[in-house]
Parts: structure tokens; sequence; C-alpha cells
């Protein structure tokens, strides 16, 4: 008997595969995914300027406790910081730290992107380095610098390497979205997001993907 296929964490495997796998796991994921037949899980990113591993984090770190829209904010005044860009480890440390305040970050969030940003430059950490790596080791390398939680690490995941079973269940957006889509008389713990996303395996981050554009549609009606 030919067993199924399950894909790396790594690696992308062909769509139909996991659409059909998310279909079969959850109707109200197979509702959702007939309604968006063009649906494409990454296309938000284009919003957004190009980012290496470094840029990915930043993108991540100013987000944490943050709207879209405030971190958007503070993202274009980095950009204009730089020439329009994000900058790589080395600009960014160039930068005296209250420069970097007066953008809008938090110091403590400025302190954790210098510590970042050392990193990267002295060599501890890589794109390169991090995309050889498993998702839980990412997590352990990078949880161990202040200021970076499984949230950050989750998102980085998602943006800089396009891992495919990831799920935010910190993220307290994507937990009221489960509350209504699934019609939940509460506010699910991250426990209970976790335990709804066992049935999304290995596709998690797919499913994250299209409950996000439920909500996004939701906002439009």
């Amino acid at each position: 008997m030919t067993q199924p296929q399950v894909p790396s964490e790594r690696g992308a495997t062909e769509p139909g595969a996991a659409l059909r796998q998310l279909r079969m796991a959850d109707p109200v994921l197979a509702r959702l995914i007939d309604a968006h037949p063009s649906f494409d899980s990454r296309a938000w990113l284009a919003d957004l300027p190009p980012m290496d591993a470094f840029g990915a984090l930043i993108f991540q770190v100013i987000g944490q406790q943050l709207s879209v829209q405030a971190t958007r904010g503070i993202l274009r005044r980095i950009q204009d910081r730089f020439g329009g860009r994000l900058p790589a480890p080395g600009e960014l440390l160039a930068v005296a730290p209250d420069d970097l305040h007066q953008i809008g970050l938090s110091r403590r969030k400025v302190a954790t992107l210098r510590d970042l940003a050392q990193r990267f430059a002295d060599g501890r950490l890589s794109g390169e380095q991090l995309g050889r790596l498993s998702d839980a080791e990412i997590e352990t390398r990078l949880t161990a610098i202040p200021g970076i939680g499984p949230w950050t690490v989750h998102g980085f995941l998602i943006i800089a390497l396009d891992r495919q079973d990831v799920v935010l269940a910190g993220d307290l957006a994507l937990r009221k979205i489960i509350q209504d889509t699934y019609q939940l008389g509460h506010l699910p713990s991250q426990d209970e997001v976790l335990g709804l996303a066992e049935r999304w395996r290995p596709y998690r981050s797919l499913a994250t993907s299209y409950l996000f554009q439920a909500a996004f549609d939701a906002t439009d009606t």
C-alpha cells in the first residue's frame, strides 16, 4: 500500500495535495478553501519590502504587540531612514539607539534588534544557517535572545523560510478569528488553538492563512 506523502517542514509540497488533506480534515476549512479558489497564502508579502532572514526578524520584532497599521508605519520609517530598504546588520548597528527609538521603536525592541544585528554581523546567526535547522531548533536558537518569543519565531518561519507546519497559537487576532469562525462561546486558549490545529498537520501554516483571509473578508462586508 502506498504511504501518503508527508512534506518536509523545510520544503514545499504540491498545493492540491495540501488542499485536499485540509478539506478532508476540517469541514470549516473546506468551506473557506472552496470560497477562495484562487487564494495565494503569500500574496500579502507583496505589500512589504524585500526581506532576507534579518529583515524578516526586524519585521517580526517591530510587530510585537502592535496592530498591522502601526507595524507598517514603523517599517516605512525604517525604510526611509535607510534609503528605501531595510538595513543590513552592520547598517543597523551603525545607527545610534536613540535614533532608532525616535523612529517609533521601544527601547526594548531597539535592544533586541541590536542584539540580533550583532549576532548576524559576527556570524553567530545567518539566514543560511537558520535555513538548515528544524523549526524546533530555530525556536530554541532565537528565543535565547532577550525580547524574542515563540510568536516572533513562528512568524519568521512563515515569512523567511516558508515553513509549512507553523501555527501562531499565541496570536490574539488568530484566537479571535477561530472563536468567530468556529462559533465558539469563548476565546480559545493557546492550548485549545494547538489542539484544534492538530487536524491541520502538516499544513498548519496554510490553514492559518485561510483563517486570516476569512477575517479580512468579514471586514470588507
